[in-house]
């Protein structure tokens, strides 16, 4: 493997109150963000309402602003307006959160678009209509597969491991899921199914980097500790890891990026997610996953 990092003895533990501390500032703030915007913004997946798609003749990505103006003028609340597909396809999403009454709000707001928007004609692709029964037990399914999820890997790194290390593991993925929500609370994003599609990617990725550091910790404590303290073990086995940590998640970085700077806004929220979750990740793979099990060592010594 290409060493980016050679021979690396960063005093990385040293930092960990540090880490924690912001860490935990972090994710009080984004309580604090939540409690006042008075909950998540919550998708038309999650709180019900009414989704059309439709297709227009000529470019309307400068338009934007104008559609939502109109939309917006129906009474509907504010309604999320953003392109889907390739930008030449000129194609449209118009999600509001009015409760569905038949097919009544869609063809309110195709009236008023082909009034007041009527230099520019569209054909109407898709309508969706979520009520609030749905969409309460998509929240609550999203809910318990996440859950489901974090105990699923807690029992399998507990076996495979140990379990001060299957705990040390999953911690620091409820730091990624809260750091992440706690980012689109405070710039007030919605909440969806896509959104829950990159939590569980997240989860996934970040404890992909936590395991490879735990298992050159296993395998030093299998050496011994030979005169060193268990600290430093924990502090040289994330230095013999980082070339590899650090090589991984530039890359997986650049890649997202990517999909998030070309990519249609229908995919953007997902993407933001998911290049916010791999930082945290990362980070949280480092600062907060082995001083958690450093914390259960001096509890009840793992190695002696």
């Amino acid at each position: 493997m290409m060493q980016f990092l050679k021979k690396t003895n960063f005093n990385i533990i040293g930092y960990r109150k540090i880490a924690i501390t912001i860490s935990l500032s972090f994710i009080l703030i984004g309580v604090v963000s939540v409690v006042m915007h008075r909950g998540l913004n919550l998708s038309v997946d999650f709180a019900g309402g009414t989704l059309i798609q439709m297709k227009f003749d000529q470019p309307v990505k400068d338009d934007l602003s104008k559609i939502r103006s109109i939309v917006g003028n129906l009474g509907f609340g504010s309604p999320e307006v953003k392109t889907i597909g390739q930008i030449g396809q000129n194609e449209l999403q118009v999600t509001v959160s009015k409760q569905p009454e038949g097919v009544a709000v869609a063809e309110q707001i195709k009236s008023a678009l082909a009034q007041d928007y009527s230099q520019n004609t569209f054909e109407v692709r898709r309508i969706e209509n979520v009520g609030p029964k749905i969409g309460g037990e998509l929240k609550r399914d999203a809910l318990i597969a996440t859950i489901l999820a974090l105990i699923a890997i807690l029992i399998y790194v507990g076996f495979r491991f140990h379990l001060p290390f299957g705990v040390a593991a999953v911690i620091p993925l409820f730091h990624d899921v809260l750091i992440t929500i706690a980012v689109f609370s405070l710039l007030n994003l919605e909440i969806s199914l896509p959104f829950i599609a990159a939590l569980l990617t997240i989860v996934g990725y970040s404890l992909n980097d936590t395991i490879v550091i735990f298992d050159r910790i296993r395998e030093n404590m299998r050496a011994g500790l030979k005169g060193k303290s268990f600290t430093d073990l924990v502090n040289g086995s994330i230095n013999q890891t980082l070339s590899r940590t650090v090589i991984t998640s530039l890359t997986t970085l650049f890649v997202v990026a990517s999909l998030y700077i070309l990519g249609s806004d229908a995919i953007k929220d997902f993407a933001l997610a998911l290049l916010i979750g791999v930082g945290v990740g990362t980070y949280s793979t480092i600062f907060i996953a082995s001083p958690v099990l450093l914390w259960w060592h001096s509890k009840k010594p793992l190695v002696r």
